[in-house]
């Protein structure tokens, strides 16, 4: 059993504690709020917990300033004693591709403010790594859903809208599949790699949205072309990039099996379990 620090203990990284915690493992993390067991930060100094932490998982996003918690603690960092270190990053930093393949030896080309920020971050880390053997691996997740992130309530609210942009294709994770891909790396740690944390099936968003109001019994939503379509900034941002994500390495390095295998698996116990 090991001592866990989650550098933000939102979505993605509250889901794995819970997991580890199952396991027996201490868990401490991070918030800008605060409470409920959590520490503070910015704020509250993070220096008893760097140097009680066996693992270390950062899930906070950059900025321009690159990594928040190499802008403020890089030495405390650098001079701690971790057994493995995690760094969530994101598919983005791949850019845009016309809808092909990308894998993790694809050369980073990002579309974004967002994929430059994670590309810069990442290097951040990877300094770390070869400078202070750091035992870093970084994730590129897909697009995140799970427990209260899908698509449902925007269908049933009648506000989902099936956004139609030409080749358009975007890859997907589910959460707890992000959760055993982490755990699978901590048992089996290769300092220095580079993983895609993605399903079996990329596809159109319309599609999914689609299939989440056949679930539903519902009408699909209204078709918008992507052109002439109302969507904010970050909304159309979205769609600046095309692509599919290989999952091969985490099957073939880090034997993930897949809890949810497409999006079509992943709604399906979504709305079974909204069902209760």
């Amino acid at each position: 059993m090991g001592n866990l620090l989650i550098i933000g203990h939102g979505y993605t990284g509250s889901r794995f504690g819970d997991h580890m915690r199952a396991e027996g493992w201490q868990v401490a993390g991070t918030t800008r709020e605060g409470g409920n067991g959590l520490i503070r930060w910015p704020g509250e100094p993070l220096d008893e917990a760097l140097n009680r932490a066996s693992h270390l998982l950062i899930c906070a996003a950059p900025d321009a300033n690159g990594d928040p918690l190499l802008a403020q603690m890089a030495k405390a960092v650098a001079d701690s004693r971790f057994d493995w270190v995690g760094y969530l990053s994101t598919t983005g930093v791949y850019g845009d591709h016309g809808g092909g393949w990308v894998d993790e030896n694809t050369p980073l080309a990002p579309a974004t403010k967002r994929g430059f920020q994670r590309v810069y971050a990442e290097s951040q880390w990877q300094a770390l790594h070869r400078s202070r053997a750091l035992p870093l691996h970084i994730f590129r997740l897909a697009g995140i859903y799970g427990p209260g992130r899908g698509p449902f309530a925007k269908v049933r609210g009648g506000t989902a809208r099936r956004i139609i942009k030409k080749d358009q294709v975007f890859s997907r994770i589910h959460v707890d599949d992000i959760v055993q891909t982490l755990a699978a790396s901590i048992a089996r740690p290769n300092p220095g790699s580079i993983y895609n944390v993605c399903d079996n099936d990329p596809a159109p968003p319309q599609d999914v949205i689609g299939h989440a109001a056949t679930l539903l019994g519902l009408p699909l939503p209204p078709a918008l072309d992507f052109e002439t379509a109302d969507l904010t900034p970050m909304a159309r941002s979205f769609y600046a990039e095309s692509k599919k994500v290989s999952n091969a390495k985490i099957k073939a390095e880090l034997g993930v099996n897949l809890l949810h295998p497409d999006y079509k698996s992943g709604l399906a116990a979504l709305l079974k379990a909204d069902r209760g």
